[in-house]
């Protein structure tokens, strides 16, 4: 995917806010050891071999916080980091960068870290045919800042939420009865909508097959009945591996012939990136000897 085409979500300054609101609070106390109008140099630096993601969020929060903060970014999202690289160099009002630098890295590390896992997953398959998804198992209040990571690192997002797509599970087939009572009922309901029915078993499979449903989510299946659904599905609706995904297996999963993987892992089983925000102590040292002179 041409990651110049991947969209920012739409609720990045949102949360941004609530970020800052819950770190700050009433306001930073330590911050009173700053010189008002204070203005400094600081770069961001990663320790680690990354992909980065996360700049909108990282720059909103300096932004609000002071809007005449200058950002200057040596990567962009996507880019593949090297340990030890400059990310980006910052100037701006010294209280503002110390009270946002928190939140600000938080943002960067943890939408770093999914971008690079999923990178790391898409790298995997690479050459075949089948497509890594993500799921709702994602950090609350971050699932469109880690959707939008997920594609940044090469995999394809599901659906956001359970507004803008249908999935029969099994609590939901048992409550209607039967895979083809859900299927008949949810197509009356939203005939305009793709349909994907989770089943467990092959029974299951052709009873989801025989009403017609778009996308079968394969539940738990061994690699032996991964094969056999693709042969039983014969191109008839795309098909979804899920469940006991793990790396040393990807590959031969999706070598069985599915369309889809979906992934928790993506965005539930994080590891933030390590990165750190220095103000240039140079600089700073100048302007007390400065003062003190």
């Amino acid at each position: 995917m041409n990651k110049d085409s991947i969209a920012l979500p739409g609720d990045v300054a949102d949360t941004v806010r609530r970020a800052l609101h819950e770190d700050i609070g009433s306001g930073d106390i330590t911050a009173c050891l700053i010189p008002h109008g204070r203005i400094v140099n600081a770069s961001v630096v990663c320790r680690q071999q990354a992909i980065l993601c996360g700049s909108a969020w990282f720059e909103g929060v300096f932004h609000e916080l002071d809007n005449d903060a200058e950002i200057i970014w040596q990567f962009r999202d996507g880019d593949e980091l090297a340990a030890q690289q400059i990310v980006c160099r910052i100037r701006g009002d010294a209280a503002a960068l110390v009270s946002g630098e928190r939140t600000a890295l938080n943002f960067l590390q943890t939408l770093s870290g999914t971008a690079t896992r999923a990178h790391h997953y898409a790298g995997i398959i690479a050459g075949l045919k089948t497509r890594i998804l993500d799921t709702r198992k994602t950090i609350p209040g971050l699932r469109s800042a880690q959707k939008y990571a997920v594609a940044v690192g090469g995999c394809v997002n599901h659906r956001h939420g359970l507004f803008d797509g249908i999935l029969i599970k099994e609590n939901h087939i048992i409550a209607a009865g039967s895979i083809s009572a859900a299927v008949v009922r949810m197509r009356e309901l939203q005939p305009a909508m793709d349909i994907e029915v989770e089943v467990e078993t092959l029974d299951e499979l052709r009873e989801a097959l025989a009403v017609d449903a778009d996308r079968i989510l394969l539940d738990n299946f061994t690699l032996e009945q991964l094969r056999q659904a693709v042969s039983v599905n014969a191109g008839r609706a795309l098909l979804e591996a899920s469940g006991g995904v793990t790396m040393e297996h990807l590959r031969d999963i999706a070598e069985t012939g599915v369309d889809f993987i979906s992934v928790g892992a993506l965005t539930k089983d994080v590891q933030s990136i390590d990165l750190s925000m220095r103000f240039n102590s140079a600089e700073l040292q100048s302007d007390r000897e400065a003062i003190e002179r």
